[in-house]
């Protein structure tokens, strides 16, 4: 689609306004001594003290957090897609969990994501300051995920979470600060320690690990231009959170491999070519925006993030609804990523870069890099029908949006009339970057918003 002015239309509102956006942009003192207020008369009263919920405050803490964790992903050594995408879906999980009890209606994932138990109980009638508990859980459950980063980065954690601490201190309860900063270490770390059981743990330091691959007609070799050995080949081995196991979704076939120039093989790998070498400034424009190489972008799962941050901000959404939105996309991602791999080295499928080469023209080069890794599915394809699934069933099937993902790097934002539209633009970009057969793009697709449908399918409403 091309770029359009933002849109007017209606949008979801997630939850009351009341005291949200002015706690955070200036009034954070103030807000919290009045809390303090409305307890005390109430318990002089006799009424009892009143609490404020999760969803009385804004989402500012947990969307300035996730800003962080896109940088992180981006220059944090060996955060490849699969390693990014599981950070996230720890990330929103470990948030989730520690707010939970503060939200009113909504039940814990324990029960619901494999393995997950011993999350830390919040006291009953306990006072808890929500926006505290987020900015412990997530300086807390980042420095976890990020051991390995950079230096600049990691103060950069230290930083956000000080600023946060600093502005919510001087006018909460000593006792309340205290209990709210341990709730969000405790979880943090309990979701931590779930996490490293999964088969992913530290997979930043081991994306190339010992892989025999097998060898023959149509089977995945090396890729130009530095022949990379299989990036991550057992992920798709790895515990997921919310669909049964990397097996589940299967997109089913794709054409038999052919050399014979009138297969149906063929005819994908002529498409791709045709493609590339007749691209229009759109569709290049498309490929680029989409291709969110490691290294230089927050890699695809981030790209869906981004998407996800901007529509919370965009719609004002409470901390409770953003607790759950992160939650949802971070646990979409993290499953198709390793439905996705589980599915590339059971195909272990040529790419088309090596086949146009070998039987339509030596000198062929795609638009964007391709990739170390087996042709079916689409990751990108997978995980953009998943998250996009998500934020589909979290504000609507007719929601518009301008994407500002890459605006920083120059390139133009997109308008799109939906998620789903969005989904599928992500998708045939890798066709026009030459990176993706077909069917990997169309059943990539089917196969994201599959499980997409799992995770919003759980039931986080009490």
């Amino acid at each position: 689609m091309t770029t359009q002015p933002e849109p007017n239309g209606a949008r979801h509102r997630s939850a009351p306004d009341l005291g949200r956006r002015e706690f955070l942009l200036g009034a954070g003192a103030a807000a919290v001594a009045g809390w303090t207020v409305a307890r005390a008369s109430g318990a002089l009263a006799g009424t009892g003290p009143r609490f404020q919920g999760v969803d009385e405050f804004d989402a500012d803490v947990p969307t300035s957090w996730f800003d962080v964790a896109l940088d992180l992903v981006r220059t944090t050594a060996g955060y490849s897609p699969p390693v990014a995408s599981r950070a996230f879906g720890y990330t929103g999980v470990a948030l989730y969990e520690a707010l939970v009890p503060g939200m009113d209606g909504y039940r814990s994932l324990e029960g619901m994501l494999a393995g997950l138990g011993g999350v830390p109980a919040a006291g009953r009638k306990t006072a808890y300051h929500w926006p505290t508990v987020a900015n412990a859980t997530l300086g807390s459950i980042l420095r976890d995920l990020f051991r390995t980063g950079r230096p600049e980065q990691l103060a950069a954690v230290d930083a956000l979470e000080s600023s946060f601490r600093d502005r919510f201190r001087p006018g909460l309860p000593p006792g309340v600060f205290g209990r709210s900063v341990r709730r969000g270490q405790e979880v943090a770390a309990a979701v931590f320690d779930w996490s490293e059981g999964d088969g992913g743990h530290e997979g930043y330091l081991t994306n190339f690990p010992p892989y025999d691959a097998p060898v023959g007609p149509g089977y995945w070799v090396p890729t130009p231009p530095d022949f990379l050995p299989a990036l991550q080949p057992y992920w798709g081995m790895n515990r997921c959170l919310a669909i049964p196991g990397g097996a589940a979704c299967p997109p089913g076939d794709h054409p038999p491999f052919s050399e014979d120039p009138g297969s149906a093989f063929h005819a994908e790998a002529a498409e791709v070519y045709e493609a590339v070498n007749n691209l229009t400034p759109e569709q290049e424009a498309i490929a680029r925006f989409w291709s969110d190489d490691p290294g230089t972008t927050p890699t695809p799962p981030g790209h869906s993030i981004a998407i996800t941050t901007q529509t919370l901000r965009h719609d004002e959404a409470s901390l409770a609804f953003a607790a759950e939105a992160y939650a949802k996309v971070g646990i979409a991602v993290c499953d198709a990523f390793i439905a996705c791999w589980y599915q590339k080295y059971v195909y272990n499928l040529i790419r088309p870069v090596t086949y146009i080469r070998r039987l339509i023209d030596p000198d062929w080069a795609p638009v964007v890099v391709t990739p170390p890794f087996p042709e079916y599915t689409s990751g990108h394809s997978i995980q953009s029908g998943a998250a996009f699934q998500v934020l589909t069933d979290l504000f609507g099937d007719r929601y518009a949006f301008v994407d500002h993902t890459h605006d920083d790097r120059g390139l133009d934002p997109r308008f799109f009339g939906s998620f789903l539209e969005a989904a599928d633009e992500a998708a045939i970009s890798r066709l026009y970057g030459g990176i993706h057969f077909n069917a990997a793009i169309v059943n990539g697709v089917t196969q994201g918003r599959c499980i997409g449908h799992h995770v919003s399918a759980l039931p986080l409403r009490a």
